[in-house]
């Protein structure tokens, strides 16, 4: 009698189930965890800002704080008032590692100006580019140095009401 070599049918179907198995384990927790790589990627960045805006008023102040991020960054590689060098050429753009950055426009409640021109307060948020996707929750940071979060929207609503990290 021959012997026979190779698997059988139901040989193969049974370890394609256990990987099947095992990925259907495994790929929940793999986007868990860049979603919270993600956010942990944004809370890093808003201190990097939060750094870099003191630097900034210490720098400049006749100025005062900024409130746009491309100011922070590198520009045209020399340094001066509207281009800091501050902080690095991708996050400057206002994106980085699946999250958005942004400032609320000048001489808004989130970014005031005395009479004399000086900006005496900052806020920013870093909200999820793709919501579910790239992170769960919205963070901000205003000149306090306090990062907050929030479920729903960062700016106003996560300055106001918003929960320390």
């Amino acid at each position: 009698m021959r012997k026979q070599k190779g698997f059988s049918l139901i040989e193969l179907l049974i370890v394609v189930a256990i990987i099947l198995i095992i990925a259907a384990i495994a790929i929940p927790n793999l986007l868990r965890s860049r979603i919270a790589a993600n956010e942990a990627a944004a809370v890093g960045a808003l201190r990097t800002l939060n750094t870099a805006e003191v630097t900034y008023q210490t720098t400049y102040p006749d100025l005062g704080y900024n409130c746009t991020i491309t100011t922070l960054g590198p520009g045209n590689n020399t340094v001066s008032s509207t281009s800091a060098g501050l902080i690095d050429a991708t996050l400057a753009t206002g994106m980085k590692s699946g999250y958005t950055f942004n400032y609320p426009p000048p001489n808004s409640p989130f970014c005031l100006q005395t009479a004399s021109g000086i900006t005496i307060t900052y806020a920013f948020g870093a909200d999820p580019t793709t919501p579910g996707q790239t992170g769960q929750r919205y963070f901000c940071s205003d000149q306090s140095g306090e990062i907050k979060y929030h479920q729903t929207q960062s700016d106003a609503l996560c300055l106001s009401n918003g929960k320390p990290l």
